[in-house]
């Protein structure tokens, strides 16, 4: 069983959904995600559009984030999140939580007028959305000015350098998985 690591909801137990479908973000892969992201997650806007049990979200909440929109077609998963932002629900923040496919999630959100500073894409490593999912970061509006986009997949799958409008800012390996982090190529990095 996985918990918050730092912030307000530090040592929260959070719950899995059962079954092998759902992989959760590992402990050491969220700290060095973290790590890098410390000085932008106060206050944020942050959407996990694979959120799985919302392990990535909820540490995002803990730490400060003011809004985290989690996202998963899976209908475990959502019950595993809607309890886990359950126990979290004193420390602050909003927190959204939506059943949908992240093609759509993403076209209703940005539809919507939302915008996020933080967008966090882990979808299944065998998957083809990684760069159709970061081409609509790239031209939509859906990524904030300045914001950041982060892709979770497997060390031997190389994503593009760019996408779109987004080019890659570094790159991260945590093991088997490496992070991706990407921005607008107009856009000075932060």
């Amino acid at each position: 069983m996985s918990r918050i690591i730092a912030g307000r909801g530090r040592g929260r137990r959070l719950r899995s959904p059962s079954g092998l479908a759902t992989r959760p973000t590992g402990g050491r892969v969220r700290q060095t995600l973290f790590d890098i992201l410390a000085p932008r997650v106060p206050g944020c806007r942050f959407l996990d559009a694979f959120a799985g049990s919302g392990g990535v979200g909820l540490e995002a909440l803990s730490r400060g984030a003011a809004r985290v929109v989690l996202v998963d077609q899976s209908r475990a998963a959502i019950q595993a999140i809607r309890e886990n932002a359950r126990t979290l629900a004193a420390e602050g923040g909003e927190v959204e939580i939506f059943q949908q496919d992240a093609r759509t999630a993403l076209g209703a959100l940005e539809d919507r007028g939302r915008r996020f500073d933080i967008v966090y894409l882990d979808p299944p490593w065998t998957s083809d959305l990684y760069e159709p999912l970061l081409s609509v970061l790239g031209t939509g509006g859906l990524l904030a000015e300045g914001g950041l986009a982060v892709a979770e997949h497997f060390h031997k799958r190389a994503l593009p350098e760019t996408i779109g409008d987004l080019e890659q800012t570094r790159m991260v390996r945590v093991g088997d998985h490496r992070l991706s982090f990407y921005r607008r190529r107009n856009e000075r990095a932060a």
